[in-house]
C-alpha cells in the first residue's frame, strides 16, 4: 500500500534476555549477555505476570536498568517478567534494506577502537579481492587505494605512524618492532632517504712551513665545481661538527713539500672526540724523505670511519706535527692540494 506524506521510519526491535525475579524491583537489562540501554521507558513494551505495564507509571528506565513500580510493593520470586521488547529510536533504521547515500553522514559515524577490534574494518569479498581503502579526489572521478596483503601471506601486523614531526626528504622506516612474525607491531619513523645525504669538503689554502699543532686557519669549504650535499659540515676554528648522526667517512689528503730538507716524518693526524672535550688520535697521513734535493713532493692520505652518535659531542680536528722549518704543508685557494673530505655513508 502507499502512504500519504513521509514513509514510516524503519525501527529496531530487540528482546531483552530473560530475567529471573527476586525480592527487588530493579534489574539489569541485558541483550546477548551485554548491558543494553534503551532510549527511554517509552521505548519499551514490558509484560509482568501477563499484563502489559505502563511506561513511567508501572516501571522506569535508567541507563541499562529497569525498576518496577508496582502498587502492591516489592516483587518476589513468584512474579514473572514475561518479556521486555525494546523499540529502536525514531531515527533508528534497524536492519535497513536500502539507505540513501545522503542519510549516512560523517556525524553519524561513531568509530571507536578497543583492545579487541579496530574502529573501522574494510572487508575482502571472501574470495580473491583484499580489503581496500580508497581515497577519492575532490571530484570523486578517481582515487588511490591502500590494500591489505593477500590472504596467502597470513599477515596481521600493525604499523604505528611516526611520533615526530613530518620532515621533507625523509621516508618511512620501521624503527622498532614489538612482538614478532605476522602479528608484530612496528613503530615507524622518518628516516633519511637512500643515497648520500651529507658530503662536504674543505681545503687548506696556504703553503705553511714548520706548521705544528691544530690546523685552525687557512681553511675554506671547496667552492669550485662542487657544492656540498645536505647542510654540510660546520668548521669553527678547525673543529669540525656534523649536521646529523650517522656513519661518516673522513678522508685526509696532505700535500707535503720538503725544500732542501731531509725530513723523515711529517704528519697530518685526525683526532676525534666523543665528549666534546678530550680528543684522541685515530688516523695519520705521514710523509718522509731522506733526500736533501730540491722540492721533494709527497701526497699522502688517511681514511677513518667515525660513528657520530651525538652531534653535540662527536667532532673531529686535524693536527700537524713533526714538520721542520723547510717542510711545508701545501695549500691553494683554487685547487685541492691538502684537503679534508666528509661523506655520510648511512645510519649509526
Amino acid at each position: 500500500m502507499s502512504y500519504i506524506g513521509k514513509n514510516p521510519t524503519t525501527g529496531s526491535f530487540t528482546y531483552a534476555d530473560d530475567i529471573t525475579t527476586s525480592s527487588t524491583n530493579t534489574y539489569n537489562i541485558l541483550v546477548g549477555g551485554v548491558a543494553f540501554s534503551p532510549e527511554s521507558a517509552n521505548h519499551c513494551i514490558v509484560s509482568l505476570n501477563g499484563v502489559i505495564q505502563k511506561a513511567n507509571t508501572s516501571f522506569s528506565i535508567s541507563g541499562s536498568q529497569i525498576t518496577f513500580l508496582p502498587s502492591s510493593g516489592t516483587l518476589s520470586s513468584s512474579d514473572s517478567i514475561d518479556f521486555i521488547l525494546i523499540l529502536g529510536s525514531v531515527n533508528d533504521v534497524g536492519v535497513a534494506t536500502t539507505v540513501t547515500d545522503s542519510a549516512i553522514t560523517k556525524g553519524k559515524l561513531n568509530l571507536i577502537s578497543d583492545s579487541s577490534s579496530a574502529g573501522l574494518t574494510v572487508k575482502g569479498d571472501g574470495s580473491s579481492e583484499n580489503g581496500t581503502l580508497q581515497l577519492n579526489c575532490s571530484q570523486n572521478s578517481h582515487g588511490v587505494k591502500v590494500s591489505s596483503p593477500a590472504h596467502s601471506s597470513g599477515q596481521s601486523y600493525e604499523m604505528i605512524l611516526p611520533t615526530t614531526n613530518i620532515t621533507a626528504g625523509k621516508f618511512l622506516k620501521v624503527d622498532s618492532v614489538s612482538g614478532s612474525g605476522a602479528t608484530g607491531i612496528g613503530q615507524l619513523s622518518f628516516a633519511d632517504a637512500g643515497g648520500i645525504t651529507v658530503a662536504d669538503q674543505y681545503r687548506y689554502t696556504a703553503n705553511t712551513g714548520g706548521i705544528s699543532g691544530d690546523i685552525t686557519a687557512n681553511l675554506e669549504r671547496v667552492d669550485s665545481d662542487f657544492d656540498k650535499i645536505g647542510t654540510g659540515i660546520t668548521n669553527s676554528s678547525g673543529i669540525f661538527s656534523f649536521p646529523s648522526t650517522g656513519i661518516y667517512l673522513v678522508q685526509v689528503q696532505a700535500h707535503i713539500n720538503f725544500v732542501n730538507e731531509a725530513d723523515n716524518s711529517s704528519i697530518v693526524s685526525t683526532f676525534v672526540t666523543t665528549n666534546n672535550s678530550s680528543y684522541n688520535q685515530r688516523a695519520r697521513a705521514v710523509a718522509g724523505s731522506n733526500s736533501t734535493s730540491n722540492n721533494s713532493n709527497f701526497t699522502v692520505f688517511s681514511n677513518l670511519m667515525v660513528d657520530v652518535t651525538d652531534t653535540s659531542n662527536v667532532k673531529v680536528k686535524f693536527v700537524a706535527s713533526s714538520f721542520d722549518s723547510q717542510s711545508y704543508l701545501e695549500g691553494d685557494t683554487d685547487k685541492n692540494q691538502t684537503s679534508f673530505t666528509f661523506i655520510r655513508l648511512g645510519d649509526t
